[in-house]
């Protein structure tokens, strides 16, 4: 089933000029579309299907520092700030709250882990709290279990994704800027070797700069113009539950299940990193470099079906621009929620807290997260063809950092001092080594 969404209203015209034209209209998109608008820039966002409709509100919400990777780490510290001053600036309530997220465990290495990880993060300016086994069981109260220890990080927090992708379109549009939802950029034109217009399903825009936020869809967009952009999708579903369970925390994350409240005042459930992989053309063309990336999550992997196939985002079919593309006849991702993790998620949240014993099962989904080998995105202009920018591959990470990879990719698409540094996102990187390299703390 689709995701709770808030519905945004689409520009009535296509333009047939404007200074940058993002492709996608997820988190990412959206706030890059946004921070283009500021700069006084006249930007069109262009979506083949809805506003957020994709992985951007079928995540957890969380918008955090804790244990993110070094090179992700300043753009998600910049990111929570963002979340803050948009809401001020733009009157847009995205529902971000800095609650702060709790982490509980009784592994003595996960401990350990996250214990390195603070050391590295106290020298980064990142406020982390290490709690005892008093403090963790106080903390843990609600689950009435002893707990050897935990983590929390006050300044962290959540935003609603039903509704925080289409406050920015919102807000996008006060701006100037314009929003077109059932709209797929069929492809690009390019003269003397340089981007020169994006052709979309209603009409061509003529334009200098294009961002590609496509989410899952980046890798086969990419493959049209001979752009090597390594990607793969995971397939994770979530479940939700009703309202009434006050005497939880707003965030609670354990090894077997993590529970977050929700902007309507139920709770999300899912288990961290459980998920199918859907085997695909895309996926066994970059099979290679995921390989390692697969090797350490094996436990948490299991295979998939058909699902990616049917969905297309996937295959390693070319386009005609004169013609429906694989996006128009998958106007969103909506893939098949796993039954059997719905049932496992349940009752391993109603072991963890007795309290939502009460409380009704009222929807689940499932999304793709679109991964990179290493886990960071690809954040740059492509060295093949100057005037795309991609921004893509988030890895499951793009919700929380969307306001910072936005800002950042204004910075880039207009010449600005980046937020960032963006070097380490550039997606020159997956040229130049087969496997990449996850950071360790």
């Amino acid at each position: 089933m689709p995701a709770p969404l808030t519905l945004v209203e689409s520009t009535p015209e296509l333009p047939d000029q404007a200074d940058v034209v993002v492709i996608g209209g997820g988190i990412v998109g959206v706030f890059s579309a946004y921070y283009l608008a500021r700069r006084g820039l006249k930007v069109a966002l262009v979506e083949k299907g809805r506003v957020g409709a994709e992985q951007s509100s079928r995540n957890w919400g969380w918008c955090r520092q804790q244990n993110r990777d070094a090179r992700e780490l300043p753009m998600a510290a910049k990111a929570l700030d963002l979340w803050e001053q948009f809401a001020a600036e733009a009157g847009e309530d995205t529902g971000f709250r800095r609650c702060g997220l709790l982490y509980l465990s009784n592994d003595d290495a996960e401990l350990a882990g996250w214990a390195r990880w603070g050391e590295f993060a106290r020298g980064a300016g990142v406020k982390t709290q290490m709690l005892s086994t008093a403090a963790a069981a106080e903390h843990g109260r609600v689950t009435g279990k002893p707990w050897k220890g935990g983590v929390l990080s006050p300044t962290d927090g959540t935003a609603d994704p039903s509704r925080a992708a289409p406050a920015v379109a919102r807000a996008l549009k006060r701006l100037g800027g314009s929003v077109h939802q059932g709209c797929a950029a069929r492809g690009l034109e390019t003269e003397a070797g340089r981007l020169s217009a994006v052709v979309t399903e209603q009409g061509t825009i003529r334009t200098r700069a294009a961002v590609l936020a496509g989410g899952a869809w980046a890798s086969s967009f990419c493959r049209q113009y001979g752009l090597r952009f390594p990607q793969a999708t995971i397939r994770q579903t979530v479940m939700a539950v009703a309202p009434g369970a006050t005497e939880l925390p707003a965030t609670l994350h354990t090894a077997r299940v993590s529970i977050t409240r929700r902007g309507d005042g139920g709770y999300l459930l899912a288990i961290s990193g459980r998920a199918r992989v859907d085997p695909t053309p895309q996926f066994l063309r970059f099979a290679p470099q995921f390989l390692p990336m697969f090797l350490r999550r094996w436990r948490s992997l299991s295979p998939g079906g058909l699902e990616g196939v049917r969905s297309g985002h996937e295959s390693l079919a070319r386009w005609r621009t004169d013609r429906p593309t694989p996006m128009e006849c998958m106007r969103i991702l909506d893939p098949a929620v796993d039954r059997r993790v719905v049932r496992l998620t349940h009752s391993r949240a109603l072991e963890l807290v007795p309290a939502l014993r009460e409380r009704a099962v009222t929807g689940a989904w499932a999304g793709y997260i679109d991964s990179t080998p290493d886990g960071v995105p690809g954040i740059g202009e492509m060295s093949g063809l100057p005037g795309l920018v991609l921004a893509a591959g988030f890895s499951g990470h793009g919700f929380g950092i969307g306001p910072g990879a936005g800002h950042l990719i204004a910075d880039i698409v207009s010449g600005a001092t980046p937020i960032v540094a963006p070097g380490p996102y550039h997606p020159d990187r997956f040229l130049a080594s087969a496997w990449g390299k996850v950071a360790e703390f």
